[in-house]
């Protein structure tokens, strides 16, 4: 009998080519949990899926694990689902709440913090996204996913940090990649390698089939994945996260 992998992968809309791609590849079958990124690394670590879509910063922690394919979710300019907002300049910014949602874009706020911004704010947990309707000043609000898109342009001032990173080292940026357990089969990860390149062949079919569709066809969400997210993880990307790892910073906000 053949086995059916569990896999665990992102429920936002930059997941949406591999999602499409894992359900629609005639040859590959698997079971699939979507949950936001940080949940997704917790279900890996608790033995719930064999295979995920973890947010990069984990992976160096894992322990008989190994990345596989050659895809992520990345970018090479600005990312746009990743920022830190304010009405307050960022070099004046006292306290930097936290998005739990993504623990890749969390150390990167903190490398960010320390290495272009020049600044050692305090960190806070932002479990109620409320705040971001009433803005103190001096606040400022790391916010990931699809949430983004409600509070563009609300905020004098937001930072891109797949900008922000390029800027500083002139390299793109992986925030997931996908990991499987040491021996995973060749046949499991090639499969799902065929599944992941089917999806981002077919973009504009993994959006007609999703909730982004809307009202314009699609075009917004299209133009997001094509524009802003590069799913190929290539040898500039495995040199970005190197660079990110070996800076081993860790961001422990007050109420984490």
């Amino acid at each position: 009998m053949a086995i059916i992998p569990r896999i665990a992968a992102v429920s936002y809309l930059n997941t949406i080519p591999f999602i499409y791609g894992i359900e629609h590849e005639g040859n590959f079958r698997a079971d699939l949990l979507l949950t936001p990124p940080a949940q997704c690394a917790e279900n890996y670590m608790a033995g719930k899926v064999d295979i995920a879509l973890l947010p990069a910063a984990v992976v160096p922690s894992l322990r008989m694990t190994d990345i596989v394919t050659d895809y992520c979710i990345g970018a090479t300019g600005a990312v746009r689902t990743v920022v830190v907002v304010s009405d307050t300049p960022i070099e004046q910014v006292r306290r930097i709440w936290l998005d739990a949602h993504s623990r890749t874009s969390v150390q990167l706020s903190g490398y960010l913090a320390a290495n272009k911004w020049k600044i050692a704010p305090e960190w806070l947990h932002l479990a109620d996204y409320s705040l971001l309707d009433r803005p103190a000043e001096g606040d400022a609000y790391l916010i990931i996913g699809d949430k983004v898109f409600e509070h563009e342009g609300r905020f004098r001032y937001s930072y891109d940090l797949a900008e922000e990173w390029h800027k500083l080292t002139h390299m793109p940026f992986a925030f997931a990649v996908w990991v499987a357990r040491k021996g995973t089969s060749y046949e499991i990860t090639d499969a799902l390698e065929h599944a992941l390149t089917f999806g981002v062949e077919h973009i504009y079919e993994a959006v007609a089939a999703s909730p982004y569709m809307g009202d314009d066809g699609g075009l917004r969400a299209y133009d997001y994945l094509t524009r802003n997210i590069d799913f190929i993880f290539d040898d500039e990307k495995h040199r970005a996260l190197k660079k990110f790892w070996d800076a081993g910073l860790r961001i422990v906000p007050r109420s984490y």
